[in-house]
């Protein structure tokens, strides 16, 4: 029988749904493919070349025949630090200009929901690489997600070069306007079964917090409390209504503005198939 393939990004906050795959009891049972970029689980899964991959949640309404895993994501109920806007010390309703970290379509799509419907108005969009100092030498505002983005998160005003930069929590930005938490990832599959028990996954690598927290804490450069602050506070592993409800109407408001060609209805893994 053969290995199943799985496929995630390699931030930190991910590590808690695949440390099971790595180092726990899933060890050696899944093959994992890990790559910084998000994006890349979801070229992996449009090509058939996984099993199921964690991929930005965008995708699903982007790929044919793919039906979301239930119960397990990388979410924010209010605030989710590593997915943010970044300002040259002004407010985002001054922006004329931003520099879009393509490696999150979901993010990406976000922030021009947040421009469009939220603020009203459509600044010019620039593709980047995840560089804060080039990002903002271009363009008034950077989206940024990840480890880069967390790191910026410590403070509300930060020091870039001699001037102060103001950053933006999108998912603070979302409940704002929304009520709702947001959804940024979820495991997704074309299989019709999955032997793979992912929530039980994700409840091992959330036992075991300490443990990640000293594989990232060279790399993040944050303090040990911060990270278990992010970890276990600020991202959320389990769906709840609201955030569900979030998905939805995040869908709804991308499919308005032509991010994706229409919102078609989510179909779990497991449900029956709907005509």
């Amino acid at each position: 029988m053969q290995t199943p393939r799985i496929s995630a990004s390699s931030y930190s906050n991910t590590a808690p749904l695949v440390w099971s795959f790595l180092y726990g009891k899933n060890h050696g049972k899944v093959e994992v493919i890990l790559d910084t970029a998000p994006a890349r689980s979801a070229e992996l899964l449009a090509q058939d070349r996984v099993d199921a991959a964690l991929v930005p949640v965008i995708a699903y309404q982007m790929l044919d025949d793919v039906r979301l895993i239930p119960d397990v994501c990388v979410g924010a109920r209010e605030r989710v630090r590593s997915v943010c806007l970044v300002t040259k010390g002004g407010n985002l309703e001054d922006v004329k200009s931003v520099s879009l970290d393509i490696s999150s379509r979901t993010s990406v799509a976000l922030t021009k929901i947040i421009f469009r419907e939220f603020l009203g108005f459509e600044p010019e969009w620039r593709d980047s690489q995840p560089d804060i100092d080039s990002m903002l030498s271009n363009s008034d505002a950077a989206l940024l997600i990840g480890d880069p983005a967390l790191r910026l998160s410590g403070s509300a005003t930060l020091q870039n070069s001699d001037s102060a930069i103001r950053y933006f929590d999108l998912a603070e930005i979302w409940r704002k306007y929304t009520g709702f938490g947001f959804v940024f990832a979820m495991w997704m599959t074309r299989r019709p079964v999955m032997e793979i028990d992912f929530a039980a996954a994700r409840d091992e690598g959330l036992a075991h917090i300490d443990s990640i927290i000293a594989n990232y804490e060279g790399e993040i450069r944050l303090g040990a409390d911060e990270m278990r602050t992010y970890l276990s506070q600020n991202i959320s592993y389990a769906i709840d209504d609201s955030m569900r409800h979030g998905l939805e109407l995040y869908f709804e408001l991308a499919a308005k503005h032509r991010l994706v060609d229409r919102a078609k209805e989510m179909r779990f893994l497991g449900e029956p198939h709907r005509t």
